[in-house]
């Protein structure tokens, strides 16, 4: 089978990451891609689309199979809703959308039509955090208790300063990251939307969790978007949790993504910059899982390669779905929401 595929969006994250990896398999054929902007030609040609559009509609009627969406956070919902009525796969880039209600929507949108829903978070696909997720469904946690989760990302540029800088870190030949997008909030700027995505959707494809109610705070750091974050949860079913996150790493460091998760009968660590997976129980049964050195760095290979292989059959594993996808968009809402109101608990669903 060849996956016909359009691309809605040609920036710097679509043509360093997504693009290349579609572009050099066999059985993908691009179509089609939607963009604004003068390097929207060279995109085309440089990755071998068929033919290049300002007009969505106009891609939509190109008989695809999928669509890989790489716009604006803000832009999300609804192109990703026009693509879901079509019948067509999704492959959306995080925060799938900004809202709670309409992250549920693309969820209920998605079972119904039965296509297939990725959002590309990259530690959801290590080798590391699969055997992690492995141990946990296998009852070695017992029920949950307590979660600690926390990321610090050197994004000082991306979120307050000159976000073209990150281009040293990424290999893209078309401008850099729009400070529209990345510094704006009323567009889903911040490290909540920005980051925190990542390691909240990591956070609850492990423990398979769902947030209850949130108190949290916000602080700008001098900027005009939220450079760090902080809130104690609390889970359906009851268990305890604390979440934070900070955008002033210096460039020099790796990411910090740490999951903690105490269950009745062990606790599992999962340290992305130690390259640490450790689960321990209580009756002196362990692992300590073998992780391959520099394997903990963020990349994001593996979901854009899994989108290909549900859609043709070659894999039925989805690391990171409609489901995942929205119960993080709705932790980061309440998060912003509780903020803006002093830090009062809220609750992310009814």
């Amino acid at each position: 089978m060849t996956v016909r595929l359009g691309a809605v969006g040609a920036g710097w994250w679509a043509t360093s990451n997504h693009f290349p990896i579609f572009a050099a398999r066999d059985d993908v054929e691009l179509v089609g891609v939607c963009g604004l902007g003068p390097e929207l030609d060279t995109v085309r040609d440089q990755f071998g689309f068929g033919f290049s559009t300002g007009d969505y509609e106009k891609l939509l009627d190109a008989d695809l199979d999928a669509v890989v969406i790489t716009t604006p956070h803000d832009l999300h919902y609804e192109q990703a809703v026009l693509a879901i009525d079509r019948g067509l796969h999704v492959l959306v880039e995080k925060p799938v959308t900004l809202k709670a209600d309409t992250a549920w929507d693309l969820q209920r949108r998605t079972a119904a039509a039965g296509v297939h829903f990725v959002v590309p978070y990259g530690w959801n696909y290590k080798p590391f955090t699969e055997q992690a997720k492995a141990l946990i469904d296998a009852g070695h946690l017992g029920e949950l208790q307590y979660v600690q989760c926390h990321m610090a990302s050197p994004t000082r540029g991306l979120f307050a300063g000159d976000p073209n800088d990150i281009r040293a870190l990424w290999d893209s030949e078309t401008s850099g990251p729009s400070v529209s997008t990345w510094q704006s909030p009323e567009h889903g700027g911040g490290y909540a939307h920005g980051q925190i995505t990542h390691s909240s959707a990591l956070m609850f494809w492990l423990s398979g969790l769902r947030a209850a109610t949130v108190a949290g705070r916000t602080s700008l750091g001098g900027a005009r978007v939220d450079l760090f974050d902080s809130a104690v949860l609390t889970f359906d079913g009851g268990a305890l949790g604390t979440l934070s996150g900070a955008a002033t790493l210096p460039d020099i460091n790796p990411y910090q993504v740490d999951v903690k998760l105490f269950g009745t009968e062990g606790v599992l660590l999962l340290d992305t910059e130690r390259e640490r997976v450790s689960l321990h129980r209580y009756d002196g049964q362990a692992w300590d899982l073998d992780i391959e050195p520099g394997s903990g760095a963020y990349e994001c290979f593996e979901p854009p390669n899994r989108f290909i292989d549900l859609i043709t059959g070659a894999s039925t594993v989805n690391n990171s779905d409609a489901s995942i996808a929205a119960r993080s968009v709705e932790l980061i809402d309440a998060l912003l929401r509780s903020s803006a109101a002093g830090g009062v608990e809220v609750a992310v669903h009814p």
